[in-house]
């Protein structure tokens, strides 16, 4: 069972151990916030040693569709199924956050995104294959995104 994310009073709980853990604990609120909103759902995270499926879930994504690995430490995930598609996330220790958007319904929307925390460089793995665009949050301040869409079948 997960812990839900307050986007209210945001904490760092489960992220102390990241250099970007205000940034990044903003970051996870902002996600927290849109899908309360949006669906009225729970946003929970566990950390990524209690739920190794869900990590090589993301990480099987990323390798066979860009020959993507991560450096960092992932620090959290969630993962739920919400209005049809299955929404997997994984937050590192490098204040990234990586989402995974899989519609259940055959030729649905399928796509990886990525979110870097206020303040943090662009990881290497990713720096020659995206550009990154700008968006403000009152709770992560300014956040960079970007994504590629998912060709394969998981």
């Amino acid at each position: 069972m997960g812990v839900v994310v307050d986007f209210k009073d945001v904490v760092t709980d489960g992220l102390t151990s990241s250099p970007m853990s205000d940034a990044l604990a903003g970051l996870r609120a902002n996600e927290s916030r849109y899908f309360k909103n949006k669906y009225d759902h729970d946003f929970t995270v566990t950390p990524a040693s209690e739920a190794p499926d869900v990590l090589g879930r993301i990480e099987q994504i990323l390798a066979e569709e860009r020959d993507i690995v991560i450096a960092s430490k992932p620090l959290e995930v969630s993962d739920f199924v919400v209005d049809g598609l299955r929404m997997s996330y994984v937050f590192y220790e490098s204040g990234l956050s990586i989402n995974v958007m899989y519609s259940l319904e055959p030729g649905g929307k399928r796509a990886v995104g990525f979110k870097l925390s206020q303040g943090m460089d662009v990881p290497d793995e990713l720096s020659a294959q995206f550009k990154f665009a700008r968006q403000k949050s009152k709770l992560a301040g300014e956040i960079r995104g970007s994504y590629f869409v998912i060709k394969g079948e998981y």
